[in-house]
Order: structure tokens, then C-alpha cells, then sequence
């Protein structure tokens, strides 16, 4: 279908949507709700805390993509359980909290699982077919729209750019996954879609394990800090797959037109 005009749900669904996506600032939000900055947090981090998160980022998104592949459920479901993966996230960010950046190569691969899980409730709410390996990778997409890598400049961070920017790593590993699986995890497609989508997923990590370790901010708990992250992602989960869900409907080059054009 491609109509020529959106209907004023739509509009107003597609207006949420680029709200979302266009302000996708966990460094922001954190600060808005708790009223602290971050930057003391980094200047208390150990020295080798840049190579820890690199590590610790890449290893997760590693495990989303061996979940993505090999479990996320196609049968539908009306609405996403986002309290239920809330509540676990933010139990793994508890669990986390009492060790400290030492247990983020091990409290991270589960949260990024949990929130994949999350992710993939809000695709299928949206009418996603997780049948598809292109809809699953769109689901670890949404680990890449959360942040803006360190290259980008003000032209390359909007949503529709950072999508067009994926769009090869995913259609590479879309197909070579489709062929071979992942028995070849060092296939250099599957390597590329990992690094690209970890330049930017690295980027709220970083911001998360900052946060963490401010003294006035990590008296709250690993666990708040996971709600807080997994709020992000469900936010930029919803606003990717309505945009999604809009283009099935009326014709991806319509829906980027007009969400251009929409000032928010």
C-alpha cells in the first residue's frame, strides 16, 4: 500500500516516533531524571575502563545476535511485556551494582539478552515477522539508534541516516546468516555488523557505566541504572518499529519523506 496521504493517527503516531528517535540522548535523559551530571563519574573510572567496556559491549552484542537468530519467537503477540523485562533487567543491574565494572563483561551480555527479549516483544506489537532474519537484525538494530558514534557528525546521527548507514552490514548478514548460519562467527560480515552496531551501543554502555560509578548516583544501585537503560531502548525500540510498521503500510520512501518534513 502507498497512499498519498497519512491518516491523522499516523501522523501523530509518526510525530511520537521521531520525537523519540531524534533525542536519543541517554546522557540526557539520566541527567534530566536525576538531576546529576556524568562527567565526574568518568574521571573515577580505572584506567583500562575503555577496553573493559569495548570488550564487555562487543561480547553482548556477539550473544544478541546468536539470540536473535536462533530464538526470538515469530508468534504475535497484541502488547510487549515491558514490565516483566523491566523488572528483570533492573534485578540483573542489582546483582551487577555489588561488583562494580568488574562484572560488566558478565552483567552486561544478560541485560543486552533481556532487552533484545524486550525489544522483540515491542516488533511483534508493531506487526514485525520474527520468521524473518532481516526483522530480527532490526531488532539488534535497535542497540545501534541509541547513541551517536564518536565519527558522526550532525548529518550522519539521525535516525533515518544511522538506519541507511546499517543498511549493508545488515543485508550482508541477513543473507550470509540465511546461507551458513553462524556456525562462522569470524565471518567478516557478521564481524562488520557487530562493529558498527557496537561503535554506537558502546556509547550509552560508556554513559551507563560512568553513571554508575558517581558516589551520589551508585548509592541508588546498579538497579536503577538498568531501569534507566532498558527505558531507553524500549523508547527507541517503539519509535523504530512504528516507523517500520508505517513504511509496510504506506511505502518507505513516502514515510521518510514525511518524517522529514514533520517538525517536532
Amino acid at each position: 500500500m502507498n497512499d498519498s496521504k497519512l491518516s491523522a493517527d499516523d501522523i501523530a503516531r509518526l510525530r511520537r516516533a521521531k520525537k523519540i528517535l531524534e533525542h536519543p540522548s541517554f546522557l540526557a535523559r539520566i541527567t534530566h531524571v536525576l538531576g546529576k551530571p556524568v562527567e565526574q563519574g568518568f574521571r573515577m573510572l580505572p584506567g583500562n575502563w575503555l577496553k573493559l567496556v569495548n570488550k564487555a559491549t562487543e561480547k553482548s552484542l556477539r550473544i544478541g545476535l546468536e539470540v536473535a537468530v536462533s530464538s526470538l519467537q515469530s508468534k504475535p503477540r497484541t502488547r510487549p511485556r515491558n514490565g516483566f523485562h523491566k523488572f528483570a533487567v533492573t534485578a540483573s543491574g542489582v546483582g551487577g551494582g555489588m561488583f562494580g565494572l568488574t562484572a560488566l563483561s558478565i552483567e552486561l551480555p544478560v541485560s543486552t539478552t533481556l532487552m533484545l527479549r524486550s525489544i522483540a516483544d515491542i516488533a511483534k506489537s508493531q506487526g514485525e515477522d520474527l520468521s524473518q532474519m532481516e526483522s530480527r537484525l532490526a531488532c539488534l538494530q535497535v542497540f545501534a539508534l541509541g547513541g551517536r558514534a564518536p565519527m558522526d557528525d550532525a548529518s550522519d546521527s539521525g535516525y533515518f541516516a544511522v538506519r541507511a548507514a546499517l543498511a549493508k552490514a545488515v543485508s550482508d548478514a541477513s543473507g550470509f546468516i540465511a546461507q551458513r548460519g553462524l556456525s562462522q562467527k569470524g565471518a567478516p560480515v557478521i564481524a562488520r555488523l557487530i562493529t558498527q552496531i557496537a561503535e554506537r551501543f558502546g556509547i550509552v554502555v560508556s554513559e551507563k557505566v560512568a553513571l554508575q560509578a558517581v558516589p551520589a548516583i551508585g548509592a541508588l544501585g546498579g538497579g536503577t541504572v538498568n531501569l534507566l537503560f532498558i527505558n531507553h531502548f524500549q523508547e527507541m525500540a517503539t519509535g523504530h518499529f512504528t516507523i517500520r510498521h508505517l513504511e509496510r503500510l504506506y511505502g518507505s520512501e513516502f514515510v521518510q519523506q514525511e518524517y522529514q518534513r514533520l517538525r517536532i
